[in-house]
This record gives C-alpha cells, structure tokens and sequence, in this order.
C-alpha cells in the first residue's frame, strides 16, 4: 500500500463551492493532466485512459458535507486505489484543498506508477486552483 499526498492549496473560493464543483465528475475533465483521453463521465463516475498506460475508472464513494469527498477505483483498473480530497474552510470566501491517494499496487508496478501518480494528483489540485482563481 502506499499513500501519496498532493500539495496543499490555498483556493480563493469558499469550501461549498468547491464542494459542489469537485462533488461532480462531470467537471473533473477539466482538472487533468493533456494524457488524459477517452474522458467519459456522469455525476458520480468516471473514466478515462492514460495515454500509452491504462485504462481508470472511478466513482464517488461517499461525500461528507464540504469537508471530504471519497473516491473509489471502479471497474476494471490495473491497481485499487481510494482518493480522498480534503477540504478545509479558512473563511467564507478561501479554502485549503489537498487530495491523498493510497494505491494498493505491486513494489513492482509502483516503480513505474509512483511518480506520474503524484504528478497527477498534484496537476488535479493546482488546475483547481486555476479553474477557481
């Protein structure tokens, strides 16, 4: 198992605001990385190929009122993984967001999937802070 943590970002918008937007697949296409293809989404899931990778699928586990959103892997994927995305209210108009992944995936498959893991989940937090600046 392992964990990865994104940075943490201070965002200029409240923290139900980007609740609502993060609590929507929909709006994840614009939070990934240009290898991303084959986007495909609803309200509560997703999924997508890594160009040259993989195949993903994810779906929204569980929403905790503007402090966490739980993400699951879904379907066919090459490892298990959970991603949560933190959000914590610094007043009406600014919130911190950070997201964690933990993967359960083979010493062999993290050598090659360690790093574009944490630059993805670090591109997803600092488009957020783009898409809500």
């Amino acid at each position: 198992m392992v964990k990865l943590v994104s940075d943490k970002l201070i965002i200029n918008k409240s923290a139900i605001k980007i609740f609502n937007f993060l609590g929507d697949f929909n709006n994840f296409e614009k939070l990934m990385p240009e290898q991303i293809i084959n986007w495909k989404s609803t309200e509560m899931a997703c999924s997508f190929t890594i160009k040259g990778m993989a195949d993903i699928g994810m779906r929204i586990e569980e929403k905790n009122h503007h402090t966490h959103i739980h993400i699951k892997s879904d379907g066919k994927v090459p490892f298990d993984f959970d991603m949560m995305i933190f959000l914590e209210e610094i007043d009406e108009e600014k919130a911190k967001v950070h997201i964690e992944l933990e993967a359960d995936i083979s010493t062999m498959l993290l050598l090659m999937a360690k790093k574009p893991l944490q630059n993805l989940i670090n591109i997803m937090i600092s488009k957020l802070k783009e898409h809500h600046e």
